[in-house]
């Protein structure tokens, strides 16, 4: 089977040690986690976890039902690059001496959909919000620059389709009250 990317969304309780719990499922199976965040989720007291890695589908479906079955663990889905639409956000702080030399900066900063932070007489800091082909794109341009140093976040992604996550949410929270 080939290898794909996909994008797992994971919804939980807020407990401690969780995502360890998770990072050692995909450490079992020798997968690296390309991207990992956490945020609050659409739902109050829900957090979000979205991870990214390139597997094949039927690694992915195991991992999915892995995850599942712990117990903080409300609902799972995995979703590939075409059901999803993403985002990264990267920092890049180049030095100012040698980016002013160009005098076709702000024509390069609008031709990438970049933005200008900071400015100071040391350092430019420029922020970049696309896709992950466009952030590494920007990087090899900045880098001749003498770029001081560069952040990316992690992958952000919702999906093209609903996600029922609120429906099963009232069902978690129905089924748990009557236990």
């Amino acid at each position: 089977m080939e290898k794909k990317n996909y994008t797992v969304s994971i919804y939980t309780e807020n407990n401690l040690g969780l995502l360890s719990r998770i990072a050692a499922i995909f450490l079992k199976r020798h997968i690296n986690i390309e991207s990992i965040t956490a945020s609050p989720s659409e739902v109050n007291e829900v957090m979000r976890f979205i991870i990214i890695v390139s597997v094949t589908e039927e690694q992915i479906k195991k991992i999915v039902g892995q995850i599942e079955k712990q117990i903080e663990v409300i609902k799972a889905f995995y979703h590939t690059d075409d059901e999803t639409i993403y985002q990264e956000t990267a920092l890049y702080k180049i030095k100012s001496e040698e980016f002013l030399d160009d005098h076709n900066i702000q024509d390069f900063i609008k031709e990438t959909n970049a933005r200008i932070v900071t400015v100071t007489k040391k350092f430019f800091v420029i922020e970049k919000t696309g896709k992950r082909s466009e952030v590494d794109a920007l990087y090899e341009k900045l880098k001749p620059y003498g770029l001081m140093q560069f952040v990316r976040s992690g992958t952000i992604a919702v999906t093209k389709n609903e996600m029922p996550i609120s429906g099963i949410l009232e069902k978690f929270n129905t089924t748990n009250s009557l236990s």
